[in-house]
């Protein structure tokens, strides 16, 4: 076929949703471009090897940004999912929807119905959850979401050490409460990563009326005067054109999809003009406002052999990976990040600003920095950062990649919270509850107290938490920088929308999947023009205090 009537640009944690619920019905057809293949890999599937992928060109774009000069000329590694599944395939399958006051924010920057009580409806209809209330958590819905064991002790001690600390242990992070310490929830099911290409694309794949194509790559957008008709891919080296008779949908993330906008003509006249791109539509704010989280490794030394460093070796690997494959559970069926924190970094904020991620095992995300004998972790860093970047062309060829920029740390306040996160943490993991357990500090150090020292700890150590987004906002029609209207439509144009990360105005208070693909979800009934799920009056809450008190 060479028509179709809807045509989804990318296979991600938002395309594999469209995918399902644009077809779902049986009256529509949809073609699914995919420039990756398939995420059948045991790296992929087997939740404890969630760094494996991302090592992996067949499964990473292996994007980096440009010198940061505020992180000492660093380039910063900006990994993204390459192949069915996306980000959602490579990330660490952490389920965080974010705070309710992001929504809140979002509507009130110009992103109207996009409030806390317009999308809790969708997140709760994209999920399956056997924990919490129903009043928050989904039931029946195609992504799958539990809690780990939490069996290792350390996970106790850290839960422990955050009341000790005078912080609240709240019973459901993506409840009524996301503010303190909590479990934390892995889109995992059956032992397996349930990304969204298992959880909506796999099932959806039966339908004749949804095609998949792989290794295809589009290069531009087709349009008729100011309405997108098609795009134009290749594959296997040959040049595809395929039309659209009601809509295109980009769903790349947030590097692709503004690449894929300038390449068609539509973004900052001088820029396109500069690389010799016919300008369609003059959006300033193509590729512009980009946000991403960063964070950093508190470690500190166990005295007690009971991390799971002890998992490390060669033979306790194997024996992890036959048990996992032989009955999909034990170590190989937990992402480990099971126990999280949201705190706020001082009076005056008015929710969280801090996200933990507690790891029983001394290690960098990558899994190549592990440390040489026992130890635990806890990642941290700030949640709405002030610095903002950019995503621009390096060529007008499809096949070279953009040229990144974030900017990092560019806004005297992400030096303030930082230094912050340094503090609290080791506030935290000074408390009782660790005293069994606590060696030496092994990252920052005892040594790295002032302010000068923590800045060029961070400026040394800092890395991205993988959370690029906001580059095609959302936002009011007559706002110069917005790209997408609230109901995800592309400015000025007619067919042609823009569904996935990239269009949130604000980056949320956490890890980015659960709100892409509740974007993927609440976009599919806009497209479809079917009502709107009603609005939810569940409350949420703000500490009552936030003016006088930090916790």
């Amino acid at each position: 076929m060479t028509e179709f009537d809807y045509i989804i640009v990318g296979a991600g944690s938002a395309g594999c949703v469209l995918a399902d619920r644009l077809t779902e019905s049986g009256e529509h057809t949809a073609l699914l471009l995919e420039f990756g293949g398939s995420d059948r890999s045991i790296i992929v599937q087997m939740p404890t090897a969630l760094a494996m992928p991302m090592h992996s060109r067949r499964f990473n774009w292996f994007y980096e940004s440009e010198p940061e000069p505020h992180l000492g000329g660093r380039r910063l590694h900006a990994p993204r999912g390459k192949g069915l599944g996306g980000s959602s395939s490579i990330n660490g399958m952490v389920y965080v929807r974010g705070n309710a006051l992001d929504f809140q924010n979002w509507e009130e920057s110009g992103a109207s119905g996009w409030g806390y009580r317009n999308v809790l409806p969708y997140f709760r209809r994209a999920e399956s959850c056997h924990e919490g209330s129903d009043q928050y958590r989904g039931r029946h819905g195609p992504l799958h979401t539990q809690y780990g064991t939490v069996d290792n002790p350390l996970h106790a001690a850290w839960l422990k050490a955050g009341e000790q600390a005078g912080y609240v242990r709240t019973d459901d992070y993506n409840g009524f409460r996301q503010e303190g310490f909590d479990k934390m929830s892995m889109t995992v099911k059956n032992g397996r990563r349930w990304n969204t290409a298992n959880a909506y694309l796999r099932p959806a794949l039966s339908r004749r009326n949804l095609e998949l194509r792989m290794h295809a790559r589009v290069t531009r957008i087709l349009f008729e005067g100011r309405r997108a008709v098609g795009v134009v891919y290749r594959r296997h080296g040959t040049e595809h054109t395929v039309r659209a008779r009601r809509e295109v949908i980009l769903c790349g993330g947030s590097i692709n999809s503004p690449q894929l906008l300038k390449l068609s003509g539509i973004g900052p006249a001088e820029e396109l003009r500069s690389h010799g791109i016919e300008v369609i539509a003059d959006r300033p704010g193509v590729g512009e406002n980009l946000q991403d989280h960063l964070e950093f490794y508190f470690q500190v030394e166990c005295k007690q052999p009971i991390t799971l460093y002890s998992a490390m070796n060669p033979v306790s690997k194997a024996a992890i990976g036959l048990r996992w494959l032989l009955r999909k559970d034990g170590l190989g069926a937990t992402n480990h990040f099971e126990s999280c924190a949201f705190i706020r970094s001082r009076a005056g904020i008015p929710y969280p600003d801090i996200q933990f991620h507690f790891l029983p095992l001394a290690v960098t995300y990558d899994g190549k920095g592990l440390a040489s004998g026992h130890g635990y972790q806890a990642h941290v860093g700030p949640m709405r950062s002030k610095s903002r970047g950019w995503v621009r062309l390096r060529s007008p060829d499809p096949a070279d990649k953009p040229r990144i920029f974030f900017n990092y740390m560019s806004h005297p306040d992400d030096w303030t919270e930082m230094r912050a996160c340094v503090r609290l943490t080791r506030e935290i993991f000074s408390q009782e509850a660790f005293a069994p357990f606590r060696g030496k500090e092994i990252q920052p150090g005892q040594d790295c107290v002032t302010d000068e020292q923590i800045d060029a700890f961070v400026r040394d150590k800092v890395e991205s938490a993988l959370h690029p987004s906001c580059t095609c906002k959302m936002g009011r029609v007559d706002d110069p920088m917005a790209v997408v209207d609230s109901e995800t439509r592309v400015i000025g144009f007619e067919g042609l929308r823009v569904v996935d990360s990239s269009i949130m105005p604000q980056v949320t208070n956490g890890n980015l999947n659960a709100p892409t693909v509740m974007i993927g979800e609440k976009a599919a009934d806009h497209i479809l023009g079917r009502p709107l799920l009603a609005a939810s009056n569940a409350p949420f809450y703000q500490a009552p205090d936030w003016m006088t008190h930090q916790r």
